[in-house]
């Protein structure tokens, strides 16, 4: 079987982007979110995740450049997670269902014991170290320039061809809607995701494909049965 989750990233960091994932989730593929915590949107994400159910919500854990710097980055990393932990906890009143890290920082070598760590204490996945496959290319902006093309039903229907073999595979995604209050260069770029994920042909594929869309939740006991 091929099962796949399609996470949204950066839950929290305003209502822009919060909004753009429900709706995601809600009429799109959008199966699972990893939020930020002590955002401006982050209260509101929380009490967006309390009317979805279904949507599986993880932890996208900040680490800062000055943490990573400092003379003992694991110490200063383990105290950031351990904290963002505690306040998702306090939010959310569970554990989060799996666990990645704000601009894929946690597999540098001094991070990723930390993040190993903590997955393993909360019995949970961490991103692309648990036996999950992780595809981060359905992006659409770099070197400074915007690439539409590369956020396009056109675009996620060709990686769902390539992308997704047997066993689970995570797609990342970062859909939103315009909201002037986020500090990000990728903006635009969000409202191009959103409709994607949302896009009827997108979804028509998935069922003829028959690629089963599950979310971070179901994770640990499918990897167990495929063990």
């Amino acid at each position: 079987m091929r099962y796949l989750v399609v996470n949204a990233d950066d839950f929290g960091a305003c209502s822009g982007v919060n909004r753009g994932i429900v709706e995601a989730h809600r009429r799109g593929i959008v199966t699972s979110a990893s939020l930020m915590v002590g955002m401006p949107g982050t209260e509101e994400a929380a009490l967006l995740a309390r009317d979805c159910p279904l949507l599986s919500v993880g932890l996208h854990a900040v680490v800062s450049e000055g943490e990573v710097q400092m003379t003992d980055p694991a110490r200063a990393c383990g105290t950031a997670l351990e904290d963002q932990v505690s306040a998702f906890t306090a939010l959310l009143g569970r554990w989060p269902t799996h666990l990645d890290s704000h601009h894929h920082v946690h597999p540098r070598p001094g991070l990723l014991p930390q993040f190993q760590a903590v997955a393993e204490r909360c019995e949970i996945p961490l991103r692309a170290s648990s036996g999950v496959r992780y595809c981060s290319r359905f992006y659409g902006r770099w070197s400074g320039a915007t690439h539409p093309e590369q956020v396009s039903a056109a675009r996620l229907v060709a990686l769902l061809e390539t992308e997704i073999a047997e066993g689970i595979t995570e797609l990342s995604c970062h859909p939103g809607v315009l909201d002037p209050t986020l500090v990000s260069s990728y903006t635009f770029e969000r409202t191009l995701e959103l409709r994607a994920l949302c896009s009827r042909r997108v979804r028509s594929y998935l069922e003829l494909s028959e690629i089963v869309l599950v979310g971070f939740v179901e994770v640990p006991r499918l990897l167990g049965a495929c063990a």
